[in-house]
């Protein structure tokens, strides 16, 4: 799901910005609220992989399935939007019913992603608030997604567990709350500063017990 590429209404938040919380609370402030945003090396690559998949209301049938490309989605009660990269809509007896098309099916999001499986959950949490998106929207439950990375070049099943869910729903609860209050929060540095888009924005160094004067005497002795 490309950040540049979909303006949601200003009363809903990015469904993109959980990985941005889960990567550093700072960053998603100063993306999402502050509205500022620096492209590197990985933000390009990422907009690339997507340009694929992200062909608005793009319908394939492919044997029982049909595929929908960058479906946008929304949840009312989550406040949250954003655009699915695939949602792969499978036949299924117990599933729900496609406009324009016959029968039922079960409806998987399918994300997109540069790079290999992350040690961290954020990818998880990214799809699973797809998910719930889709269940309110379609009025079914959604119990697994798939996860393709460019990287490894094949798909990763994962399991959508209701714990994973209420994650997603305490994150987005504190997003919310953040974002309403107009409330940027302070750094906490560490070595996944340098791999920071915002690095230059964000000026962590200057954030620490640092004075400025040392940073300024640092730089000069630079």
């Amino acid at each position: 799901m490309s950040l540049m590429d979909y303006n949601e209404d200003d009363s809903y938040l990015m469904l993109s910005g959980i990985q941005h919380f889960q990567f550093c609370k700072r960053q998603w402030a100063l993306i999402h609220i502050e509205q500022q945003w620096q492209e590197d090396v990985r933000t390009v690559e990422g907009q690339h992989l997507h340009q694929k998949a992200d062909q608005p209301f793009i319908r394939e049938k492919r044997g029982d399935k049909l595929i929908v490309r960058a479906m946008p989605v929304k949840s009312n009660e989550l406040r949250i939007t954003g655009i699915c990269d695939v949602v792969e809509f499978v036949q299924d007896n117990s599933g729900v019913e496609i406009n324009g098309s016959q029968g039922k099916y079960a409806a998987y999001p399918i994300e997109y992603k540069r790079g290999k499986p992350k040690k961290d959950d954020s990818d998880i949490l990214q799809l699973t608030a797809q998910a719930m998106c889709l269940e309110e929207m379609l009025l079914c439950e959604i119990n697994k997604g798939y996860m393709f990375y460019n990287e490894i070049k094949h798909r990763v099943e994962v399991q959508l567990t209701k714990d994973i869910k209420m994650r997603v729903r305490s994150i987005v609860e504190e997003m919310n709350d953040y974002y309403n209050r107009r409330y940027t929060p302070k750094v906490k540095t560490g070595s996944y500063c340098k791999s920071c888009s915002l690095q230059h924005i964000c000026l962590p160094e200057l954030m620490t017990k640092r004075t400025v004067k040392s940073y300024i005497d640092g730089k000069i002795a630079e």
